[in-house]
């Protein structure tokens, strides 16, 4: 959604501020045309309509909030989980010895900084990182060359193996959700259901005009506030609100600093 790469205050006006101006402007315009005598004949009948609507909107809206924020939750910890499976992969090279070990160790570093430098632009574009696949490829096969020679290695092998494992998965599915999680049909009625749900108040009769301008704009800024957090959050490597590669990168410090070595 093209909402997603805008500044937040440009999507907040665009998403929030004019639609709520515009939603203040809706019962001034119907009253302007139709007598207040008329509207007012149909508030029995249209506050039971609008509060099924709004209801049932209601829900709708408040399940893609969640869905959203869970994902990008989600997409944090699989960050995490990432850069827990490299920090763990370089303090089990600590039990290897010889040039396997730093050959090993060159190939991470090599992996964690073609994840930050190359896969997060890729993901902004709902796209992963061809050099970061590659330096995870060179990885393994440099991690399956290796031949313990007795039963610690093995051990170690093994280990290693299993978090390298954790480590693909999780950058599996922070790849799969760079795309967004939100289908376009769902987009459709989501934007359709707030239209509908504001303009059902622009036919209410009330006799202080400006009270009912006043109640529609605050039901279309609540409305419109949670489409612009649905918007912002629904690709969460993309935007102004986005999730940083802060976790991998304060991997590469420890291994700069020989964080490993220390323990």
């Amino acid at each position: 959604m093209f909402l997603t790469n805008l500044p937040l205050w440009v999507a907040g006006i665009l998403l929030v501020a004019l639609p709520t101006l515009l939603a203040m402007a809706g019962p001034i315009l119907v009253r302007r045309r139709v007598r207040l005598e008329r509207l007012s004949n149909n508030n029995e009948v249209a506050g039971f309509k609008f509060a099924t609507i709004g209801v049932l909107y209601a829900v709708l809206l408040a399940f893609a909030v969640v869905v959203v924020w869970e994902k990008f939750s989600d997409a944090e910890d699989e960050v995490a989980q990432e850069a827990g499976a490299v920090a763990t992969i370089y303090r089990l090279l600590i039990g290897v010895e010889g040039p396997p070990a730093a050959a090993l160790r060159e190939d991470l570093s090599a992996y964690v900084h073609a994840a930050i430098a190359e896969d997060w632009s890729a993901m902004a574009h709902g796209r992963s990182s061809p050099v970061a696949t590659h330096a995870l490829d060179h990885l393994y096969g440099d991690v399956l060359a290796f031949h313990p020679t007795d039963q610690r290695g093995a051990a170690l092998f093994a280990e290693t193996l299993h978090q390298l494992d954790t480590l693909t998965e999780a950058r599996r599915a922070r790849l799969a959700k760079a795309s967004g999680v939100v289908p376009g049909v769902v987009w459709l009625v989501l934007f359709g259901g707030a239209a509908v749900t504001i303009g059902l108040t622009f036919f209410f009769g009330s006799e202080n005009l400006h009270a009912q301008a006043l109640m529609t704009g605050a039901l279309a800024l609540l409305i419109c506030s949670g489409l612009l957090v649905i918007a912002v959050i629904d690709h969460p490597f993309t935007g102004t609100v986005k999730v940083q590669p802060e976790a991998l990168g304060a991997v590469l410090e420890d291994f700069a600093g020989g964080g490993a070595e220390k323990h």
